[in-house]
């Protein structure tokens, strides 16, 4: 009689459980993307949405990529501030990658470029240490600072992208710069259609970037 009621029970308990819905796996959280760069990047004189994060954010959620991008750009920033609040920056949640977008700011104010070269060095090579993958975007000097600094300047993104086996997008402000109708008033930051043409250009180079996210 006992074991009636035992195998009665086992049977019930198998109904119930068969009953209950299997919960769904997991779902994959999102990729972090940190973009750490100035007003260039923090979208100075646009609204939220219309920055480059909130713009590259939208791109890659309806090309099917689930990513955040968080905005680490400051305005009037330096390769030197980059560096010095890249700890912070990279506290939890740590990001998955990052796109470097810094430099801008040297070149306007006619800063060494060795100096320039060092701090993207050493925020590179942080950045490699935690096995972060970058893309790093390359800027311009102003034309009026000359051709030997222009030139001085624009070979530091090359060669600092291959020793740290960062993917490069040349320039940051490709088909933006110079094209009045694609920037504010001050002609050095992009309006919202400007920041339209960056994220379409640059987004094949981010979409390679997040490959090499473990």
């Amino acid at each position: 009689m006992q074991r009636s009621r035992f195998r009665y029970l086992l049977l019930v308990i198998a109904s119930i459980a068969a009953s209950i819905p299997l919960a769904p796996p997991a779902a994959k959280e999102p990729i972090r993307i940190l973009v750490l760069g100035d007003s260039l990047a923090a979208g100075f004189g646009l609204a939220a949405r219309e920055s480059f994060p909130a713009k590259l954010e939208s791109a890659l959620k309806a090309a099917g990529v689930a990513a955040t991008v968080v905005n680490g750009g400051v305005s009037g920033e330096t390769t030197a501030g980059g560096l010095a609040r890249l700890a912070w920056m990279l506290s939890d949640p740590v990001p998955d990658t990052v796109i470097l977008e810094l430099g801008a700011n040297d070149g306007l104010r006619g800063l060494d470029p060795r100096a320039t070269g060092a701090n993207l060095d050493a925020i590179l090579a942080r950045l490699g240490e935690r096995k972060i993958p970058v893309l790093l975007a390359g800027m311009r000097a102003p034309p009026n600072l000359g051709p030997e600094y222009g030139a001085a300047f624009a070979a530091l993104y090359p060669e600092l992208a291959a020793k740290h086996e960062a993917i490069l997008y040349p320039f940051f402000l490709e088909g933006v710069a110079a094209v009045p109708e694609l920037n504010q008033e001050d002609r050095i930051h992009p309006n919202a259609r400007g920041v339209d043409v960056i994220v379409q250009r640059i987004v094949p180079s981010v979409r390679a970037l997040l490959l090499r996210v473990r």
